[in-house]
C-alpha cells in the first residue's frame, strides 16, 4: 500500500505541477492536479500524462483505483478564484 504523502511527492517534484491534492484510502485514490503541462490537451491526454507519472506504482501493484481531476491554472483559477 502506498501513502496519500507518497504520491503527492511524486508530483511535488515535477517542476510543472503547480498544485496537488491526493485522497485516498490504500485502494481507491482521488488526485486532483493543476499543471500547465495539461494547456490544450484533451482529457485523455491529461489523464494518460498523470498515469505515466505513476507508471511504476502502477505496474508494482501498489496502485490500483484511481480517479482524476486535471486542471490549468487558468481553469483552476476560474473554478477557484
Amino acid at each position: 500500500m502506498i501513502s496519500n504523502e507518497e504520491i503527492e511527492q511524486k508530483f511535488k517534484a515535477i517542476d510543472d505541477v503547480s498544485y496537488i491534492k491526493v485522497e485516498g484510502d490504500g485502494y481507491q485514490y482521488q488526485i486532483t492536479i493543476v499543471s500547465d503541462v495539461f494547456v490544450d490537451k484533451p482529457k485523455i491526454a491529461r489523464q494518460q500524462w498523470v498515469y505515466a507519472q505513476l507508471k511504476d506504482l502502477i505496474t508494482s501493484g501498489k496502485l490500483h483505483a484511481i480517479s482524476m481531476k486535471t486542471w490549468t491554472k487558468e481553469e483552476w483559477g476560474k473554478q477557484h478564484g
